[in-house]
């Protein structure tokens, strides 16, 4: 079975969050003498295959099987890896079932490796991500066989296959703010308090501002407004309340303590509460480690492309990996149409994507 027949199979399976359709167990027979062992929790499946070759520095790569549902309106079925004109089309063709599909076939074709090879996968990466990586890497760290570095396979590439990695990830904190008023008649708006005038020249100063100015390595963190919601939904009752959510994706100038001083600044005299979580936090991997070095080395031997090093977009596993202590770098295939209708990705691009791995393992030591 070769790299794009390996891609096809995984394709062809549903596996939607938090079921794997059953692809953990098929890959962990595919890599037969890789040691297996499974850390299913909650009805969500983990694997992590390893193989110690000799002393040596532990290699991992990562991913997920599970994928977003397919949703309607695809000029070809979602599960069945419909290949022509050179494009392979299917749910998780990009997210990420091309990585994994590389990677699994990069690491089987191993023949020697100075240290420990290994794969770290989940059925819980689209889904709310509480029992999947995070759960292998405390496994791992209680049996101290935690990686030296990772490679996440998520998809990275922008405009053409090999020119960007990402080499770390915006934190994400979620905001909800309850504004208090009082209710009362439209006619009579001196004898009520309304909490939607009340917030109309505050929101205006907040929404869509930059909390820092970012740096050479991320964006700013930017105040993001997603819904509010107020009133009774009729013309002549003023609302007792305003509730308004927003997220900041924020980078390592900013945390939970500046947003509430900006918040607070602005918001000053008004009766609110405001309670803020933190889905995950920045992080960045030195471009001087070895790590990013390497899959700089062997993008570039295959592609001739010299890739970016970015920090841009959303979340992934690298998160959990990285709080770890583990260098850990995101490189895939090209992002352009990830949990959308008639998701694809071209067969080279699965093909140059199993030579990068493959390169990155042959080169390791050398």
């Amino acid at each position: 079975m070769n790299v794009i027949e390996l891609f096809k199979k995984l394709v062809s399976t549903k596996s939607e969050t938090p079921d794997d359709g059953g692809l953990l167990d098929f890959i962990a027979a595919h890599l037969s003498d890789f040691e297996a062992v499974r850390i299913d929790r909650n009805g969500v499946k983990n694997l992590f295959l390893y193989k110690k070759f000799s002393e040596g520095e532990h290699l991992c790569f990562a991913g997920h099987v599970d994928v977003v549902p397919a949703g309607e309106g695809w000029d070809t079925p979602p599960y069945e890896a419909v290949e022509k004109e050179g494009y392979i089309y299917g749910r998780g063709t990009q997210d990420m079932k091309s990585g994994v599909a590389a990677f699994v076939q990069a690491v089987k074709e191993a023949r020697d490796f100075k240290g420990t090879l290994s794969l770290l996968l989940t059925s819980d990466e689209e889904g709310e991500a509480t029992d999947g990586t995070i759960k292998v890497l405390e496994y791992l760290k209680e049996k101290e066989m935690l990686p030296d570095v990772c490679v996440v396979a998520e998809p990275t590439c922008e405009e053409i296959f090999g020119d960007a990695i990402k080499v770390g990830r915006r934190g994400s904190i979620n905001s909800y703010l309850t504004l208090k008023g009082k209710q009362g008649h439209a006619a009579y708006p001196e004898k009520a308090i309304n909490p939607i005038h009340q917030i109309a020249k505050p929101l205006a100063e907040m929404a869509g501002v930059d909390l820092d100015n970012g740096d050479e390595h991320f964006a700013p963190s930017k105040f993001v407004v997603t819904d509010i919601r107020s009133g009774m939904q009729v013309t002549n009752v003023t609302p007792n309340e305003l509730n308004m959510m927003f997220n900041v994706r924020n980078n390592t100038k900013t945390t939970q303590k500046e947003i509430t001083m900006f918040v607070a600044k602005h918001m000053d005299g008004l009766d609110y509460e405001l309670r803020l979580t933190q889905g995950s936090y920045p992080f960045k991997t030195d471009s001087d480690t070895k790590l990013v070095r390497m899959i700089d080395t062997a993008i570039e031997s295959v592609t001739g492309v010299s890739p970016k090093h970015s920090t841009a977009g959303g979340t992934s596993d690298a998160r959990f990996i990285s709080a770890f202590g583990v260098d850990v770098i995101e490189f895939g295939v090209k992002n352009d149409t990830i949990h959308s209708i008639n998701e694809r990705t071209t067969k080279k691009e699965v093909e140059d994507l199993y030579r990068v791995f493959k390169t990155l393992i042959e080169i390791w030591e050398k």
